[in-house]
């Protein structure tokens, strides 16, 4: 175990998960949203007090950890900008849909949270998927699958589409919305198009099925599809130049992808550091990896600060992806 973590770059990080993956080494990786922050390391090396993340079926909590209290009522002010801050963004990325240069943008914002919660108690209690802490710098816990491969094909869990799950008909609402619909059917096609670079029968297995996500202010309703590959036999030895083809992550940007990072880039206030970028882990055999997605940061001077966002096509109201935007601002503590 080392005592510090050593971040390196695209190429280094891309080298070592094919070696990794060739000779069959379990590791952990954490690559930032730019693509230039990466983290590929044997999870027996990684500082439980730097770093912990808890995946399905893969852990580095040590069993005698001890787990921070519960917060039974915590504090929670967040502080979103004002929807004229938000609109000054917003019509940008309209102009360019109207303009042709995107079908899809993924736009995000950064809002101010006065909370009493730790990013530590947060990992501990919040209830999602994939949780990642890294001390005094953030805790993601993440619903989004990003990639998962198992026996010799990959999958891909796009989700798109959020709707309030208290609201009437909330189900029968989210599938009819053309918006939410039109948004699905483009990120899964861009999705489908990436896999397609190097897996064989892409396919969409399921497609607009809906989860819910509980929060501390209540349900959400979450749109997802399954789509699946077959990828080559030489794939574990390729496992780095495989991954890095992928990002940025469709999800979390648009299509087409280059022109909409130059938008995002364009619209954006805040700079997503690890936000948006991806975690996973690999056995030896197989691959599980979260966007990172619900995520909670803590500056430098202590205070904190919650990202999120959604997809805006042509058909996006100003005012509704606004609210879909603060209504993202949540921790799953209930």
């Amino acid at each position: 175990m080392t005592d510090t973590l050593s971040f390196c770059g695209r190429e280094e990080a891309a080298a070592r998960m094919n070696r990794f993956g060739g000779e069959g080494r379990p590791f952990f990786f954490l690559i930032d949203y730019a693509g230039e922050q990466c983290l590929v390391e044997e999870p027996h090396r990684l500082p439980p007090s730097e770093l912990l993340f808890a995946f399905p079926g893969a852990t580095n909590v040590p069993e005698e950890d001890r787990r921070t209290p519960y917060p039974a009522t915590f504090r929670w002010d967040s502080r979103p900008m004002s929807f004229a801050a938000y609109r000054r963004g917003f019509d940008l990325v309209h102009r360019h849909l109207h303009g042709g240069n995107s079908f899809l943008v993924n736009y995000t914002c950064a809002t101010p949270v006065d909370t009493d919660l730790t990013l530590r108690q947060v990992f501990d209690h919040a209830r999602a998927p994939y949780k990642l802490w890294l001390h005094r710098r953030f805790v993601v816990f993440s619903p989004e699958t990003f990639v998962r491969i198992a026996d010799g094909f990959i999958y891909s869990h796009p989700m798109k589409g959020t709707m309030d799950a208290t609201l009437p008909a909330a189900r029968e609402r989210l599938l009819a919305d053309p918006k939410e619909a039109a948004e699905h059917a483009t990120i899964t096609d861009l999705i489908r198009n990436d896999l397609s670079r190097f897996a064989t029968e892409v396919t969409v297995t399921r497609y607009r099925y809906l989860d819910e996500l509980h929060t501390h202010r209540g349900p959400l309703l979450q749109m997802s599809s399954e789509i699946r590959g077959r990828l080559p036999e030489d794939y574990p030895s390729r496992l780095g130049d495989l991954f890095f083809s992928l990002l940025p992550a469709g999800f979390i940007t648009g299509a087409p992808k280059p022109r909409t990072v130059q938008i995002i880039r364009e619209a954006e206030t805040h700079d997503r550091g690890f936000y948006t970028g991806v975690t996973g882990y690999f056995d030896g055999r197989h691959l599980d990896s979260a966007v990172l997605i619900r995520f909670l940061e803590q500056q430098t001077d202590g205070t904190k600060q919650f990202k999120s966002g959604g997809g805006i096509t042509f058909r996006s109201e100003a005012r509704n992806e606004y609210e879909e935007m603060k209504q993202k601002v949540y921790v799953p503590l209930y």
